[in-house]
């Protein structure tokens, strides 16, 4: 019992000193996040501008309530006026960047619009009436599944002659919008497991432009996530004073939203 539980200490204790700190960020995610990327663009429209004054971007996730409660602010970095007819033909704006969320289900994406919307038509600028825009945000129903250690991009897709609506005699213009969500994995994981369990092992995959970087825990087990869709080149690296040679394994391939399992690497 005394060997085993010296062993159990040595195996700490080379974990924390045979390869020093990683600040690496790449180690498995025991919370179960996912990160989120929202991109907004426009199909063409028959009008000069269509500006529209974006404040901040929510989302709701695990939670398919229709009220106030459970939104959450993505810290959009692109806050701004955008003239949606500038985003067109493939053009688009990044407003959140690889923000983590909890995984499980993202129900609903929320604009939220200040007060400087404008559409221009021969030449005359039209304020945009939004009442509901303004005070609760644009909301979008998504229900997309969000897996754990996987990035998804949304591409908001505004269809600006569907939302902009003259409002019969009063002459107001209304902003009702009408906009298509989709969405991709951009990422996927690679995992195994390491034999022996006695060394501290660090495991790397490169594409030849990105490197990923992670540590075997103390069962033996790794994941390397955030890896864009590729072949990999995965190598083993025990700690150097075990004597054991480095494994180099070729064009590992990774899929989006897929892990790929390279099984039991045996160190030599």
């Amino acid at each position: 019992m005394m060997n085993l539980l010296k062993k159990a200490i040595l195996l700490v204790l080379i974990s924390f000193f045979s390869f020093g700190c990683s600040d690496d960020d790449s180690a498995p995610d025991t919370q179960g996040k996912a990160k989120v990327s929202i991109k907004l663009m426009d199909a063409p429209g028959d009008f000069e501008h269509v500006y529209i004054d974006i404040v901040d971007v929510m989302v709701k996730v695990n939670d398919n309530r229709d009220g106030e409660e459970g939104w959450q602010s993505l810290e959009t970095i692109n806050t701004g006026l955008y003239d949606l007819l500038t985003l067109t033909g493939g053009v688009n704006v990044l407003l959140v960047d690889d923000f983590e969320v909890l995984s499980g289900t993202l129900n609903q994406i929320r604009l939220i619009l200040g007060d400087h919307n404008t559409v221009v038509i021969d030449g005359v600028t039209h304020p945009l009436k939004t009442p509901s825009a303004q005070q609760s945000g644009l909301k979008i129903k998504i229900n997309q599944t969000l897996l754990p250690n996987m990035a998804y991009t949304f591409l908001l897709d505004f269809d600006v002659d569907k939302s902009i609506v003259v409002a019969g005699n009063s002459g107001n213009i209304n902003l009702k919008p009408v906009i298509r969500a989709s969405a991709e994995a951009t990422t996927g994981t690679i995992s195994g497991s390491i034999l022996p369990l006695d060394v501290q092992t660090q495991i790397s995959a490169t594409n030849g432009v990105d490197e990923i970087t992670t540590y075997a825990d103390v069962e033996g087990n790794f994941l390397l996530v955030g890896l864009t869709p590729g072949n990999y080149t995965v190598t083993i690296t025990p700690d150097p004073m075990s004597d054991l040679l480095p494994t180099v394994l070729e064009n590992v391939e990774v899929s989006a939203e897929n892990n790929t399992a390279i099984g039991v690497i045996t160190m030599e």
